[in-house]
């Protein structure tokens, strides 16, 4: 039985994969480099230091990594604070179903807690999450199952009884060696063979899920 749901945040709950995008690809365009999404990708579900050492190996040592990560940010507020934080598709219908079923729920990503929050918050769902686990909060990033464990631990919920919802194949990695249920909702990357055996449920959007797990909850 399902006792708890954990929530990858970037590219699953929030549109924000593509708008990082294409702010990297104006700040490489602006500096003459040759950026594209296929790029890009390789850094989806990674945290910083892991993608710090993707950039620097394609671009050389003496690359900017950490300017270019600041006023990525810098750029990312701008936005969000003129448009919004850009909603998934049935999100507010799941968290909301969740929530009326008494499920506990709680946030487990890559991103820094200081940004993490910061975009939560604005986009107005803090209240339905009981804990927040971000990627300064664990030694080990993903594929490594450390930030799904220690968020069912913080929910007290035994990761056999949670749902882990996902859109990155490192993510699906890590829910997976969690032991948990994984539903793959995909975003830029479809599951690739690797992972398909790893993924319990594949949903194009997030109130998918409803149907999926009426029954288990």
């Amino acid at each position: 039985m399902i006792k708890g749901a954990i929530f990858d945040m970037d590219g699953l709950m929030f549109d924000s994969e593509r708008l990082v995008c294409s702010i990297w690809q104006e700040m490489m365009d602006e500096n003459g480099y040759k950026f594209n999404v296929d790029i890009f990708k390789n850094t989806i579900g990674l945290r910083q230091d892991k993608s710090k050492k993707f950039y620097t190996s394609l671009y050389g040592e003496d690359f900017d990594y950490d300017g270019f990560k600041i006023q990525s940010r810098q750029r990312f507020y701008k936005r969000i604070e003129k448009d919004g934080v850009p909603i998934k598709k049935g999100l507010f219908e799941l968290l909301d179903f969740l929530k009326d079923n008494n499920i506990k729920m709680a946030v487990a990503t890559s991103t820094s807690a200081k940004t993490a929050l910061k975009v939560i918050k604005k986009a107005g769902v803090y209240d339905y999450f009981d804990s927040f686990v971000c990627g300064d909060d664990v030694k080990n990033g993903k594929p490594h199952p450390e930030v799904f464990l220690t968020a069912a631990e913080r929910i007290g919920v035994p990761p056999e009884e949670c749902v882990a919802f996902e859109d990155s194949i490192n993510g699906i990695k890590s829910a997976f060696a969690a032991n948990m249920t994984a539903v793959m909702v995909p975003d830029f990357l479809q599951p690739t063979d690797e992972i398909k055996n790893k993924i319990s449920f594949l949903c194009n959007s997030l109130d998918e899920a409803i149907d999926i797990f009426m029954s288990d909850i």
